[in-house]
């Protein structure tokens, strides 16, 4: 991604973006986009509140946390979405954003619950950032958290569970172009392992280039394809929903004429006229350094810290739309899942139950 946005850049665009980010996300401060009170975290709070998110479609390691504590604990959970499936007691207050107004004006039942908390958490699904009315709602969000105490010098209980695995280090990377406005204008659209991005306003002559390893969605509409690693054969920079950074090593081969992203980025970038200033990894995230610090520092989590943020008044209003589930098949929720003989006689079979 580093590269890409490097490579673009010198092109004289600014326009590069990570899909599941929306439109505008909040990527001023840390705090407005990762999990703030850490995955281990979650085994200190007493109360939990979910936000259009299903954590065990969407995450199972968070909601194993989650899961832990209420055995443990009897922790409350209450939850504002579609009807779901929960392997805990938790309590359905609405299926949409009204309920959630309802607690910011201490109307709901639950706010009693809330209130009587001692480390209460929220929980903010990533199919958040999808809606229009997103600002409006991340605003009720953190009403609700100054209200019932949620963030404190000792506790931050306030989190969003991002649903991508380059979400977290695309904010970090300022990621941060509007899609919608960005596509539907668009000359020239460079797909890099983008599988799941709408491209129903993209115009006719738009010339598509598609990067990436499984031949998904993108490819149908792309005019050149340039295959790339897999994750599992290529040493790659990981952040989770929490913040913390990981590095992987190859696991397998790479297949045929695939390169890694970056050696791709690169050769085009010296043909085009633009030539990025590195030719090894180590130099990519040196590069990565100095724009996101904590994105090489491995296995360690930098918190995030508390601050008051200056933010203009909000003039959107919260719509009355239900929130949605986010993941409707979880056997297939990537390339590489819908690729998967396997995964697609688990969709074909065990959804029927």
């Amino acid at each position: 991604m580093m590269a890409l946005k490097d490579f673009v850049n010198r092109m004289g665009s600014d326009k590069v973006l990570c899909e599941g980010n929306g439109p505008n996300p909040p990527a001023d401060l840390r705090s407005n986009y990762l999990m703030n009170t850490s995955i281990a975290g979650l085994e200190k709070a007493d109360v939990f509140l979910l936000v259009g998110t299903q954590p065990r479609v969407e995450a199972a390691m968070v909601n194993a946390r989650i899961r832990k504590t209420v055995k443990a604990t009897q922790a409350k959970v209450g939850y504002i979405g579609p009807p779901a499936d929960f392997n805990y007691d938790h309590e359905h207050l609405g299926t949409g954003p009204q309920t959630l107004v309802e607690i910011a004006e201490g109307s709901h039942p639950f706010c009693s619950v809330l209130q009587s908390a001692k480390n209460p958490v929220i929980i903010a699904g990533a199919g958040l950032f999808e809606r229009e009315d997103q600002v409006a709602l991340f605003s009720t969000i953190e009403t609700v958290a100054k209200k019932f105490n949620v963030m404190r010098p000792d506790w931050n209980g306030l989190n969003v569970l991002l649903l991508h695995a380059a979400q977290a280090a695309a904010l970090d990377l300022g990621l941060v172009a509007n899609p919608a406005e960005s596509i539907k204008s668009a000359k020239f659209l460079y797909l890099m392992g983008a599988d799941d991005i709408s491209l129903e306003k993209l115009p006719d002559d738009a010339f598509v280039v598609y990067q990436g390893h499984h031949g998904d969605k993108g490819v149908y509409r792309a005019n050149v394809i340039l295959p790339s690693s897999a994750f599992s054969e290529k040493e790659g920079t990981y952040e989770n929903t929490e913040g913390c950074t990981q590095w992987t090593i190859p696991a397998v081969p790479t297949v045929g004429d695939a390169r890694d992203d970056w050696k791709i980025i690169r050769a085009l970038s010296e043909v085009a006229g633009a030539q990025l200033p590195y030719d090894s990894l180590s130099a990519v995230r040196n590069r990565i350094s100095t724009v996101a610090p904590n994105l090489v520092h491995v296995d360690e989590r930098e918190t995030p810290t508390i601050s008051a943020e200056v933010k203009p008044p909000v003039k959107q209003q919260v719509s009355s739309t239900p929130f949605k589930a986010v993941v409707e098949n979880f056997y297939m929720t990537d390339a590489i899942t819908r690729a998967s003989k396997i995964m697609a006689q688990c969709s074909a079979t065990l959804l029927k139950k």
